[in-house]
């Protein structure tokens, strides 16, 4: 597909550009060379070491987390608003994220996972987003089966939930770090990227947008209802239900590495739809790396408006996501419900 080369070129020129800018800016002959150097283990002068180490160790796994993470979000969105039947769902509305939110706020509070060391927090957030998906999961099922309906309005409700016991342990908190530890998870960032977070976060979102990708089809007809679904073979609480789960799993290693990032899973699948048409088999190609395109500069600008501080990066994407999301209902109203 051409917009996918296309895109795909893009990024591979975008990663050692955006790598090379900040506010100390690296050329991008001598950002491609340390770049090999880290690859290969080539040798660079001692005068070059600091030029270096911010080049490989400190930007590049932040760029990377930032591209798998975009990619990541584009890919679930698609599958939610499938799953949930609804034009408005982004990878955050089964209340995973305020779960997470959660468990990385009471790890911080508490000291717990300490076993984990460095990855206490984000251990606290994967358990929490765990948690919220077993909640959000066993007060939807019904003799019914899992269904759309219900699926949102449980997350919605468990989000309200979530936020709740947040703020109760905010409130009875001795000191402030819960506060920023929540402002973190709430808007997103990836400042605690390191090359020891990518593993697991780059298994999950490859693995996932390839099952999701592998269920195009079935996603095209859950799409049409549950009773057209039944008809063309396909059981629809089976097919949710392990959608649900995959999804939410996904989202959940996300969200511990990064906090939740509004609007990237909501906006990013209608304008793919636009542009591709609506078949999920070619979505779900085009719409992670769009996710990882944007994200790369969305991250680049987070970390460069208004330097040495640092923009969260739910910030950039409202600014970006309100606009575009109003545009999109104006011109093409059918996508939202009709016009």
């Amino acid at each position: 597909m051409l917009i996918v080369g296309l895109l795909l070129s893009v990024l591979l020129v975008s990663v050692p550009v955006v790598i090379g800018l900040g506010a100390a800016v690296i050329p991008p002959a001598d950002t491609v060379r340390y770049l090999w150097a880290g690859l290969t283990g080539d040798t660079i002068t001692a005068d070059e070491v600091t030029r270096y180490q911010i080049v490989w160790q400190i930007r590049t796994p932040r760029v990377l987390l930032a591209a798998l993470v975009g990619a990541g979000l584009g890919a679930v969105g698609v599958a939610v608003q499938s799953l949930v039947r609804n034009a408005l769902a982004d990878p955050f509305v089964l209340g995973v994220s305020s779960g997470a939110s959660v468990g990385a706020v009471a790890v911080t509070v508490s000291g717990g996972l300490a076993f984990a060391g460095v990855y206490a927090v984000s251990a606290g957030a994967f358990v929490g987003a765990l948690v919220a998906t077993a909640l959000v999961f066993l007060a939807s099922y019904s003799r019914a089966g899992l269904t759309p309906l219900r699926l949102v309005l449980t997350g919605v409700v468990m989000s309200f939930g979530f936020q709740s016991v947040m703020a109760m342990i905010i409130y009875f908190s001795p000191d402030s770090e819960a506060t920023s530890t929540l402002l973190f998870w709430s808007m997103g960032g990836f400042g605690a990227a390191t090359w020891g977070v990518l593993p697991p976060v780059a298994v999950a979102v490859i693995a996932g947008t390839l099952l999701l990708h592998h269920r195009s089809r079935t996603l095209d007809v859950m799409t049409f209802g549950d009773e057209t679904a039944a008809s063309l073979g396909v059981d629809s609480t089976r097919v949710r239900t392990s959608l649900f789960v995959l999804t939410s799993l996904v989202t959940g290693v996300m969200v511990a590495v990064s906090g939740a990032i509004a609007f990237v899973g909501l906006v990013l699948p209608h304008l793919v739809r636009i542009v591709v048409g609506a078949p999920h088999s070619r979505v779900l190609v085009v719409t992670p790396v769009a996710g990882a395109l944007f994200m790369v500069w969305v991250d680049l600008l987070a970390r460069t408006v208004v330097a040495p501080r640092e923009l969260p990066l739910g910030v950039i994407t409202a600014l970006v996501g309100v606009p575009a999301f109003i545009a999109l209902m104006r011109r093409r109203g059918y996508l939202f419900g009709g016009r």
